[in-house]
């Protein structure tokens, strides 16, 4: 690192803590401050989205699968494209006319109350252990950097977060996430990929010299392959962070559409990630921990100055993601937890204090996790199984099974959420058998119930189960709305 780079790179984190500090000017209700005013346009949308999605694990992680196993790297993020079109596609017209703040408020609504409870605290606890990656990342970063201890990297990285995060919430990481957005899509479509296929004398002898496995999209393996799908694909479905920021767009046609771009955007950045990746496998073939592939092939091949701004694109990628999951976790515990069982009868400006207040508890939090841990990779997995082992099957059948009764909902979250534990204790925090084994007793446990179970009154869900599924334009939905 030359003193450019680093010049470069502390500039960057001074733009997000300006932005943050003006994004914090629109942040007047605690609407604005967990969802942004649900107002924003399609670019912001998108922007504000796909930086969520892909963080700094779908940067370095596809890379280093690319240089593992070649094309087949694309697998991780593309299923992360793919959860995110299911959910553009499938659940965003069905939620526009509820609005929630969590998914855990909607599940409240369909089942028994106790069910907000069980379905924020898995939430919050899944969301809690993404920032705390996100953390990390950052932290290993400006140490390998700036020569910073692992410590202080992460006190500095995870306090830029954290601060315009309490300032303006999703205002301010809206805003920062369309810098971040803007940065990441420079630094790996226009500067790394061709940058890396240039070292390398093009993409045809690139294909000459690479080994016939790393040509294969099935290298991986087809049960790796699986596991993404249901890790990532159902987990993006059900996840609190993705939710929020569904939530923030100005209506359900840009938030389908955007959704459906941002999906694409994400296969594109697979794509990108394994190129670099398989470039990296013929110009670095001996890397000691393929873990480095992106941060060693940024050094080996970029000039002073460019080598900065690359760089900058990956800690905007952690940023994005830490941001996000530390407003949705702290969204969960405030909308779910803490207003409806202790502080009940808050006025919105109150409401707003105690979104900031425990914003900056989780963020204290998240990065004293991050210092003593220092690797949360496992916890990370086991948290993305009882999301999708525990919830997915509740939340679908919230609007595919319209007899589920309010007690079912209650008792699939918790019978699944110990089948998944179990499982793991058993198979291995590892295996993906579990995700099965919750699901299967979620989908079990919820019909079973209802069959034996009334209806009850205790629910307030409403929603159109049989609804005409068909597009409508803007007009008309404004229309309904106002009707």
């Amino acid at each position: 690192m030359q003193t450019l780079d680093t010049v470069i790179i502390l500039l960057y984190f001074a733009v997000l803590i300006g932005a943050g500090i003006i994004g914090s000017t629109k942040a007047k209700t605690s609407e604005d401050f967990n969802l942004a005013g649900r107002n924003l346009g399609m670019f912001m949308y998108l922007g504000c989205l796909s930086a969520v999605i892909l963080g700094g694990a779908a940067t370095i992680g596809t890379t280093k699968l690319g240089y593992q196993f070649g094309i087949s790297g694309i697998w991780f993020v593309s299923m992360i494209g793919l959860g995110i079109i299911l959910l553009g596609t499938i659940f965003i017209k069905k939620i526009d006319s509820l609005k929630v703040t969590t998914i855990s408020e909607l599940l409240g609504k369909r089942y028994k109350s106790e069910t907000r409870l069980l379905s924020a605290i898995v939430a919050s606890i899944y969301t809690l252990m993404i920032a705390v990656t996100q953390v990390i990342g950052m932290g290993t970063i400006i140490n390998v950097l700036l020569g910073w201890s692992i410590t202080n990297s992460m006190l500095v990285g995870g306090g830029i977060v954290l601060f315009y995060t309490i300032l303006g919430g999703m205002w301010s990481v809206t805003v920062t996430d369309i810098i971040q957005f803007i940065v990441m899509t420079i630094g790996i479509f226009f500067i790394m990929v061709p940058m890396s296929l240039s070292k390398v004398d093009g993409l045809g002898n690139l294909l000459s010299n690479l080994p016939q496995s790393h040509l294969d999209f099935s290298a991986i393996g087809y049960q790796q392959i699986f596991q993404y799908f249901m890790l990532f694909a159902l987990g993006m479905v059900v996840s609190q962070d993705i939710w929020q920021r569904v939530f923030t767009a100005k209506s359900a046609k840009i938030a389908r559409n955007g959704s459906i771009f941002a999906g694409v955007y994400s296969f594109a950045y697979a794509i990108a990630g394994s190129i670099i990746g398989m470039c990296a496998f013929i110009v670095i073939p001996n890397i000691g921990d393929p873990q480095n592939t992106f941060a060693t092939m940024a050094l080996t091949i970029l000039p002073t100055g460019v080598l900065g701004l690359v760089l900058a694109s990956v800690c905007s990628a952690l940023m994005s993601t830490a941001s996000g999951s530390l407003l949705a976790s702290s969204t969960l515990v405030t909308n779910d937890i803490v207003k409806q069982y202790f502080l009940k009868n808050l006025s919105d400006k109150q409401q707003l204090m105690v979104s900031r207040i425990t914003t900056l508890l989780i963020g204290i939090i998240a990065i004293t996790f991050s210092i003593w841990i220092q690797d949360v990779l496992v916890a990370l997995d086991v948290a993305y199984a009882i999301l999708s082992g525990a919830i997915f099957v509740p939340l679908v059948m919230t609007f595919f099974w319209k007899r589920a009764t309010p007690a079912s909902g209650f008792y699939a979250i918790l019978i699944s959420t110990i089948v998944v534990l179990a499982g793991l204790f058993v198979e291995g925090l590892t295996s993906t058998n579990p995700i099965l084994y919750g699901m299967s007793a979620g989908v079990i446990s919820l019909v079973a119930i209802s069959l034996f179970t009334s209806q009850g009154s205790d629910t307030e869900f409403a929603v159109p189960f049989d609804e005409d599924d068909s597009d409508e334009d803007e007009a008309d939905a404004e229309e309904r709305k106002q009707a």
